[in-house]
């Protein structure tokens, strides 16, 4: 039997009682992963998504010039989802990869789509999980164009520093929109003070 805790913190929502988290939590699949391990390939169509228990995630893509754009992590406690390729059954443009080890709960389309439907809370859930979503991608989008750079990487180290702390340097440079030169540059900064 699968300790429901976890299930609980990722999928909070009032409507959700015991049984339906024990019903959720029996949908997934525990799974440790290497860093490096590929959980989607571009060009691939997702058939799950997975929650996150322990490590670190990102996906990326290669620009037009070739170049590898980190464009978003996966932390303890997030979900990890190519919803395009997911819900609309297409192949991804992203590849979704570890960047550490990895624990974490994988849930198949199908039995997603089964916990929807006969799951009240769960249906609850999924809206605002979606909801919330739009708002953290739109707020991102504006912040890429409305903050500095230096002030991304500040709010970064102080809002989710899984990042800062397991990612190579690289891949947090392309997040963030700049290079590699001048994330080391703005370190210098902020480390003379």
């Amino acid at each position: 039997m699968t300790d429901t805790a976890f299930f609980q913190t990722i999928y909070h929502h009032p409507l959700l009682r015991d049984h339906d988290y024990k019903a959720i939590a029996e949908a997934h699949t525990k799974i440790d992963l290497a860093p490096g391990a590929l959980l989607l390939e571009a060009g691939k169509t997702a058939r799950e998504f997975y929650a996150i228990e322990q490590g670190l995630c990102r996906s990326f893509l290669y620009d037009y010039n070739g170049n590898e754009i980190t464009t978003e992590y996966y932390c303890p406690g997030d979900i990890l989802i190519e919803s395009f390729s997911l819900f609309q059954r297409i192949p991804s443009n992203e590849n979704f990869q570890t960047v550490s080890a990895v624990t974490a709960w994988k849930i198949s389309y199908d039995d997603f789509q089964q916990l929807l439907q006969t799951v009240e809370g769960f249906r609850e859930w999924g809206r605002h999980w979606a909801t919330h979503q739009l708002f953290v991608l739109k707020q991102r989008s504006i912040q890429a164009f409305m903050i500095s750079a230096t002030d991304r990487y500040l709010q970064l180290i102080a809002t989710r520093p899984t990042i800062i702390a397991l990612s190579p340097l690289k891949y947090v440079a392309s997040y963030l929109g700049i290079t590699d030169s001048s994330l080391s540059r703005i370190r210098k900064e902020i480390t003379a003070g």
